[in-house]
């Protein structure tokens, strides 16, 4: 609604009003870093004489930092870490990129990367140090003190990918004989040696085996007098050492945990996983399984060009290897081609639909295997349930293009024929669209890597010798 009333316009710009104005503006500003933000400071950094960058990124958070390092051009990024490198949160390098992490680091002294490291949780500093050359590696452990560097020499043992490598080793474990009020007592006086984030209360026998775990909140919520023994939780969710991280986050979210004890081959408390770092193992696995079901090997927004053409040749080399297989059987029917040329210009529509239909039930598969729905329990009901789709969406799609094909060439053999080719191809996209990466999985090759390129290779072979061939057959 609009006014002309001069009172009420004077009204709605009083003090009171426009600051209300301003409070709501502030609070609706985009999420993230604003690309004029991003030229502001690069101006800045650029200007010898205008040291104001250094105040500009002092004001900025540590996600929004970390996503100015990784979009600014190189030259601009190494200008910063000179010169504000000191002032910059040693968190910030924990959000970065793992290729730009790499470069950035590798650049500085190790002096200076051990002090980042020492401000950081050990599970921080070892997912920082581990993606680091081994020379350099051994240059900052020397710089380190006693206490890290044997954490960070001890995570390093364990397998890449492990929940070893994942855990922290600061945590809160006491003996299952203390009682609550003891608990607390011991959490009050421990003040700044505590976790900077903890969830639960490990509790722990006087060997260091893992006896139970309870949450904060039973903890407050129980009387001082009560015993811890008594608190903990029915179940025990310990996670071995040498376990795949992608194993661990499934347990995480089947149980719906906020954290777990990680102990190692005797069976003795050396670690803690939490949420937060699981939360960001389920984003790297399934990041992996999608850059892997389009033949991409790890994150190549950041690699450099030469590392991510080489990486990305290799798969399609395959590709073309394929290919190469599919236009073979083409030319078991150049004859046929030749005296009828609308089975060329219909080709490809059978090929195409029978690699987006096993695309559909590939991905399903993937996921599935990947978040263990699937298994030999439900094997042959997926696979037949896939196949089935396949099979009434190719009949579905056999009318429909069968019409057309009458219509188009004015032939109804024709419409026929590529009507039986889509159903037919449509039937192995379901069944290898599902059977493909079960078989993988089942002889211990990655699904997600290798399933899409067979998949590609059997539809185009069977879209095509069942639409030439049956052309062979019926119309020549």
């Amino acid at each position: 609604m609009t006014t002309n009333d001069p009172a009420k316009i004077k009204d709605a710009n009083t003090p009171d009003v426009a600051e209300a104005f301003e409070e709501i503006a502030e609070t609706t500003q985009q999420v993230g870093l604003s690309d004029d933000t991003i030229r502001e400071i690069t101006d800045a950094l650029r200007d010898e004489a205008n040291d104001g960058h250094i105040a500009l990124v002092n004001d900025l958070g540590i996600a929004d930092t970390a996503d100015l390092i990784q979009k600014i051009p190189q030259d601009d990024r190494n200008s910063l870490l000179e010169d504000g490198g000191t002032d910059i949160d040693p968190q910030v390098f924990s959000y970065l990129d793992e290729n730009v992490q790499r470069s950035t680091l590798s650049a500085m002294e190790p002096a200076k990367v051990a002090d980042i490291l020492s401000a950081l949780d050990s599970d921080d500093a070892l997912d920082l140090i581990e993606n680091l050359d081994e020379d350099f590696q051994q240059q900052i452990i020397k710089k380190l003190s006693a206490k890290i560097r044997i954490a960070i020499e001890e995570g390093l043992t364990f397998p890449e990918e492990s929940a070893g490598r994942l855990m922290q080793r600061e945590y809160v474990a006491v003996p299952q004989f203390w009682t609550v009020g003891k608990v607390i007592d011991y959490l009050r006086a421990a003040g700044d040696d505590l976790p900077s984030e903890f969830y639960d209360i490990i509790v722990i026998d006087p060997l260091y085996h893992v006896r139970g775990e309870i949450p904060l909140n039973r903890i407050l919520r129980s009387k001082r007098s009560q015993k811890i023994e008594e608190l903990t939780l029915d179940e025990l969710h310990t996670i071995p050492a040498d376990m795949d991280q992608e194993e661990a986050a499934y347990i995480f979210r089947r149980e719906g945990l906020n954290s777990a004890p990680v102990v190692d081959s005797d069976n003795r408390l050396i670690g803690v996983i939490t949420f937060d770092d699981i939360i960001d193992v389920i984003d790297e696995e399934a990041e992996e399984d999608i850059m892997k079901l389009a033949g991409v090997e790890g994150s190549d927004f950041y690699r450099a060009i030469f590392s991510t053409t080489s990486s990305r040749f290799r798969w399609l080399f395959v590709n073309l290897i394929t290919a190469i297989a599919a236009s073979i059987v083409i030319s078991f029917f150049d004859a046929t081609i030749e005296q009828i040329v609308a089975l060329a210009v219909l080709m490809p529509i059978v090929a195409s639909m029978g690699g987006n239909a096993g695309t559909q039930a590939l991905t399903v598969a993937v996921r599935a295997l990947a978040t263990k729905e699937l298994s030999d329990t439900n094997t042959l009901r997926v696979i037949g349930k896939e196949t089935i789709v396949g099979t009434l969406n190719g009949i579905g799609f056999a009318v429909i293009m069968g019409v057309i094909a009458m219509l188009w060439f004015d032939s109804t053999m024709l419409g026929l024929v590529i009507g039986a080719a889509m159903i037919i191809n449509l039937v192995f996209a379901g069944l290898c669209g599902a059977g493909i990466p079960i078989f993988l999985n089942k002889i211990g090759s990655d699904p997600a890597l290798s399933s899409t390129v067979l998949l590609t290779t059997v539809t185009d072979v069977i879209g095509f010798l069942a639409f030439l061939g049956l052309a062979s057959i019926f119309l020549i």
